[in-house]
């Protein structure tokens, strides 16, 4: 590291012995902590628009931050009981819950003795490569197991050390990256002869693609809300360099251009799919990403000096972002024929095909794929281009978000049952649907041969989904659909050695090059369980509608069929 605090891209890479990982076979005892009142979840809208007094409660440990008699979002133990035979609401606890902490615990990166992450996969039959490094997205559903087990402090060491990591300078070549950027991956690297440790972070410049990660600050500001909601602890977020951090990510984000949509333009791999897949432009990952980081970043942000101007930023992309999103990157039965019969070339402001997309570009398997009632937000919506392609993580977080409105949640849930065996298969779930083939995967993921058809994110099926599918079903009051995948998952992963990911049409394969004992399966279970087991842990990663943020839609929706 330079004095300056600046990180060498020479430097981005370093190993963990093995034998740092050793002491962590033993379970530690849990922290059991005092549940504190909920944090505030009142509407966004109230911070721009006058409303009528109401009552009002605040926490007298940090009384600037205002809060609501939101008690009944905690269960009354604190944790989930998964140390006994059976919880306390009487679920049976699977035979592989206590493996799975096991392992967990195992994954846990310690930092000058505080526990600071976990590392992306423990796999001694493989290179390393970079799976030995604490992932900033992959360590979210780790860090919502530990938050739901009553352990919150190995989620704010984590926080606390990414944001010092934010603020190094960051250069890939000769090029200098914004401010605000957050880490894609971490490591602590052991200096034996000085006998010193240091966190070293890649923010890009290590990885295939040499791409920035996207999606490491809206996890970053989502995983800071619902550690707050988690502890009812507000004092870390009100810290000024932790709102200073909020601010530099949203800066980054909110910065005018040229565009001429709400929406985040991307390149290709700057997300969870992390390879090239023919992604860039406005990924509904991303998008959802982003529209839930802002609704998190309103509950965080002080209303004093530049947090206000920023508050109402961000009011304004809400109100923008919901309308674009819920109108253009729907799709259901209805709005899929109407494109089918688009008429192109239009030039005016009373264009109904606006972004001039060819209805010959719609290709079969989407006219198979929708069901009568159903629908999903598509993958990419850019001049003339649709891309029609499912992809999970962008339509759960939709809905956790509440960017989906309640009948368009229920749509995508009606879709799930209706293409179980497509998107769910024999080992959840479809990272993306359908798989790329033949030409269309030499041309988009340039001849991959890690993205061959049915493999990694082309049509893979990922276990860590399972956590996503899991939340958005119990918001969409649809839990015997999470209970079921969970059950397909019990079957397997554990006597697969908890596999990174799976291959082909229905997820039958552990995949070709996939880890085992890759972390964020092994705590995307945990989370799913837990969180079915006792839904209230659901108010950490989820937040209602707002429905003055959102104009009338206009468009057909799936409902009315």
């Amino acid at each position: 590291m330079s004095q300056n605090g600046g990180v060498s891209t020479s430097n981005a890479i370093f190993e963990i012995d093995d034998d740092d990982f050793s002491r962590f076979s033993e379970k530690p005892k849990p922290i059991i902590t005092e549940r504190k009142r909920s944090f505030d979840e009142k509407s966004f809208s109230e911070l721009s628009i006058p409303m009528s007094p109401r009552p009002f409660y605040r926490n007298t440990e940090n009384s600037s931050r205002v809060f609501e008699p939101v008690d009944s979002i905690y269960s009354s133990g604190g944790r989930s009981g998964f140390d006994t035979p059976r919880s306390d609401n009487g679920f049976e606890t699977h035979p592989i819950v206590s493996e799975a902490w096991e392992a967990l615990r195992q994954s846990i990166v310690y930092f000058r003795s505080e526990p600071v992450g976990t590392i992306a996969a423990i796999d001694h039959s493989e290179d390393k490569l970079n799976y030995d490094q604490v992932f900033v997205r992959d360590f979210v559903p780790s860090a919502l197991a530990f938050l739901m087990n009553g352990e919150p402090d190995i989620v704010k060491n984590f926080l606390t050390k990414t944001l010092r990591l934010q603020s190094w300078e960051k250069k890939v070549d000769l090029f200098k990256l914004g401010e605000g950027v957050m880490p894609a991956s971490f490591k602590v690297h052991h200096d034996a002869v000085r006998n010193t440790e240091t966190l070293v972070a890649d923010f890009g410049e290590a990885a295939i693609g040499r791409v920035a990660p996207v999606d490491s600050g809206f996890w970053w500001i989502i995983l800071l809300r619902a550690y707050t909601k988690s502890t009812g602890d507000s004092s870390l977020a009100d810290k000024p360099e932790v709102q200073r951090g909020i601010r530099l990510i949203l800066g980054i984000c909110l910065s005018e251009g040229f565009d001429t949509f709400p929406t985040l333009l991307c390149a290709d791999g700057c997300c969870m799919i992390d390879r090239r897949m023919g992604i860039y432009g406005y990924p509904i990952e991303i998008q959802a990403l982003f529209f839930m980081a802002l609704r998190c970043a309103l509950q965080l942000l002080r209303p004093e000096g530049e947090g206000k101007e920023f508050i109402q930023r961000i009011v304004e992309r809400l109100h923008a972002l919901s309308y674009h999103m819920r109108n253009y990157f729907w799709l259901d039965l209805k709005q899929l024929n109407d494109i089918y019969r688009f008429k192109t070339e239009e030039y005016s402001h009373t264009a109904v095909n606006k972004f001039n997309v060819m209805p010959d570009s719609l290709e079969d398997w989407v006219f198979d794929f929708m069901p009568v009632k159903g629908g999903y937000f598509i993958g990419n919506v850019s001049p003339a281009r649709m891309d029609f392609r499912w992809f999970c993580l962008g339509n759960c977080v939709a809905i956790l978000s509440s960017m989906a409105t309640p009948e368009q949640a229920s749509a995508i849930m009606d879709l799930i049952e209706a293409r179980w065996d497509e998107l769910v298969g024999e080992m959840p779930l479809k990272i993306s649907y359908p798989a790329l083939e033949g030409h269309d995967w030499k041309i988009v993921t340039g001849y991959d041969p890690k993205n061959t058809r049915w493999s990694y994110h082309n049509g893979g099926s990922w276990p860590v989904l399972l956590w996503l599918l899991t939340a958005a079903c119990i918001k969409s009051g649809r839990p015997q659909i999470a209970k079921k995948a969970i059950e397909l998952t019990e079957a397997r992963l554990l006597k697969d050695g908890w596999p990174e990911y799976y291959d082909g049409k229905t997820g039958r394969f552990i995949g070709k090059q996939a880890r085992k004992n890759q972390t964020w399966s092994i705590a995307g279970y945990l989370v799913a369980k837990m969180m079915l087991e006792d839904p209230s842990h659901l108010g950490m990663v989820s937040l209602e509608e707002d429905k003055q943020i959102c104009p009338q839609i206009k468009r057909s929706h799936s409902w009315t069929c």
